[in-house]
């Protein structure tokens, strides 16, 4: 499902028109994000966990020379899915 059909789907759902779940999908995300870059977790309960992890610096190898390189830290998004949104897609 790509983020249209995702709207598509959540107006149907919700009775709400396209554009008006269009702008709520968009400040959802948005704010999603702004949290994440601040580094403060966003929690939805019976769904799941946004947060931010801390990938320290490596060693990789080069897998067409074979080389050895540097990889440096970052930060990445990770989502941790909730006890009612496992239990729903079993």
């Amino acid at each position: 499902m790509n983020k249209t059909e995702f709207v598509d789907a959540v107006a149907k759902a919700s009775g709400l028109t396209k554009t008006d779940t269009t702008k709520a999908v968009a400040a959802a995300i948005e704010v999603i994000t702004k949290s994440l870059k601040k580094g403060t977790p966003v929690q939805i309960t019976g769904f799941g966990t946004f947060d931010v992890v801390k990938r320290a610096a490596r060693t990789g190898h080069n897998p067409a020379t074979g080389k050895t390189i540097k990889i440096a830290a970052s930060k990445a998004p990770k989502f941790k899915a909730g006890k009612v949104l496992k239990d729903a897609v079993k």
